[in-house]
């Protein structure tokens, strides 16, 4: 072989782009050798015992003739490897960028997949209120036949009757397709996230459809606690980590809300089915045995499956309430991006020994900005977009409590004006009064408790405000220095 020119590991130094998509990296980083170029049937190669066994197989891997070597140490061939495709030392090709831009649109895929389910139960809940409102149409109608039996106001208790029917089959229109969603599963859980000494993994056919992660990274925790002394491309690949790991957290988010939102869609259902309970009992007890009797008795059935119903679909979105709460203050108390980023200003501490600030020529600024400054920006603004994840689990739990607010002074309402209008008829009335008024004020309680505290966030929150800053980018320039334009409420 001659003598070979040595080489050591450095950040110009790469595999050729068109090489990574042909070649077994795995393979060659047991091997310990690594194209550099080709040209026609010539190559340059690094290897860490150039011989004739190495050269057989770069001429068979890489389709050329003359091979060139370069000799290197084995752990400078396998940082070359492991920088071309993107890795940080040490860690698997999942954490990739690119593997890990897979995960962050799988996640975002499946964050869209809950948005139309969100749609799609709030198309349920305003079906259920034309079913009530075409419901309070019949009532009248129905009450203004019983007691003045048919006369001069006919037409208008038929139109009334008729306005009712259409209102209440077209609500049912919207809401039955909502009725298909009830049974699929809302149970993604994210990971817990490590600040990139693991990573997160595509769902596979052992994992089924749940994200994974890898096993500790041996020496990744060491790595990323000297981030000052990291090169902008190490930087960069952590940044990666922390995305995915931001987008996953956003996901469950995503879930909880949809949970919450079925949930909500359960009370409106449950409110419709206790309307008709009270509509027939009233009526059972308002007027005497007769024909009519039957109808009564029909909505007090159809009242006591749709309530049953409604609350077998709150139950699972109660449950998501819960772990949202606890998961946006797991949030709060963990290690967050500034600390990770910049502990020193964070937490008013003096720079650790050994930290290299870094410097930086007039010239070199935009590229620096440009790449790194950029990923940093991005993974800063994903976690302000998990900030605001947190404050819509937080506000959609409050709208949870809300509903629950007005199921529970639905309920409460019926009992106590079936308890005032016909009084104390009998016993067992009398405790089916009581009873609703009970759980009607339990109800309402409960739903203050989920909506007073999220009521209480939102007000200190600055995403509520009705102002809006924009920055401006120039991605030349550091993002301190950008211009911004505010705009008021009544400008957007």
């Amino acid at each position: 072989m001659g003598s070979c020119e040595a080489i050591e590991f450095r950040e110009s130094i790469r595999i050729p782009e068109s090489l990574l998509r042909t070649l077994n990296l795995d393979r060659l980083a047991t091997e310990f050798w690594a194209p550099l170029s080709v040209n026609g049937d010539s190559a340059t190669v690094v290897a860490a015992t150039p011989g004739p066994a190495v050269e057989e197989q770069a001429r068979l891997a890489l389709g050329v003739k003359n091979i060139e070597f370069r000799i290197a140490l084995p752990e400078d061939i396998v940082r070359i490897i492991e920088h071309s495709r993107d890795l940080n030392p040490g860690f698997p090709p999942t954490g990739g960028r690119t593997p890990l831009a897979v995960v962050r649109t799988l996640l975002a895929h499946v964050r869209l997949r809950y948005a139309q389910d969100r749609v799609v139960f709030a198309r349920g809940r305003t079906g259920l209120t034309y079913v009530r409102t075409g419901i309070s149409f019949i009532t009248v109608a129905l009450l203004l036949l019983r007691v003045f039996g048919p006369g001069w106001m006919l037409p208008a208790e038929i139109l009334l009757i008729a306005t009712g029917v259409l209102m209440g089959a077209d609500g049912l229109a919207w809401y039955l397709p909502t009725r298909r969603h009830r049974g699929e599963p809302l149970d993604f859980r994210a990971t817990t996230p490590t600040g990139g000494t693991t990573v997160l993994q595509v769902p596979t056919a052992e994992s089924g459809h749940r994200f994974t992660r890898s096993a500790p990274i041996a020496g990744a925790a060491e790595l990323r606690a000297n981030w000052g002394n990291l090169s902008p491309i190490a930087r960069r690949r952590f940044l990666a980590c922390d995305r995915a790991d931001l987008a996953e957290e956003r996901t469950e988010h995503s879930c909880l809300r949809t949970a919450m939102a079925r949930a909500r869609t359960g009370l409106s259902f449950t409110r419709t089915g206790i309307t008709l309970i009270g509509l027939g009992v009233a009526l059972l007890l308002q007027f005497p045995t007769g024909p009519w009797t039957v109808l009564d008795w029909t909505l007090i059935i159809l009242g006591v499956g749709a309530a049953l119903e409604g609350f077998h679909w709150y139950l699972p979105g109660r449950r998501a309430g819960s772990e949202g709460e606890r998961s946006v203050r797991k949030a709060e108390r963990a290690v967050g991006i500034w600390d990770l980023f910049f502990p020193p200003v964070h937490a008013g501490l003096s720079p650790a020994p050994g930290e290299i600030p870094m410097h930086l020529r007039r010239p070199s600024r935009p590229g620096i900005w440009g790449t790194t400054g950029l990923a940093l920006e991005r993974t800063v603004l994903a976690d302000r977009r998990c900030v605001m994840a947190r404050l819509r689990t937080v506000m959609a739990r409050s709208r949870t409590g809300l509903a629950l607010v007005r199921t529970g002074v639905t309920i409460a309402s019926i009992g106590f004006g079936l308890l005032v209008y016909f009084g104390e008829v009998s016993v067992g009335l009398t405790i089916f009064d009581a009873v609703l008024i009970a759980i009607g004020l339990v109800l309402t309680a409960d739903g203050l408790y989920w909506h007073i505290p999220a009521e209480r966030i939102r007000r200190q929150f600055p995403y509520c405000f009705g102002d809006m800053e924009i920055a401006l980018p120039d991605y030349g320039r550091p993002a301190a220095s950008w211009k911004k334009v505010s705009l008021s409420d009544a400008e957007i």
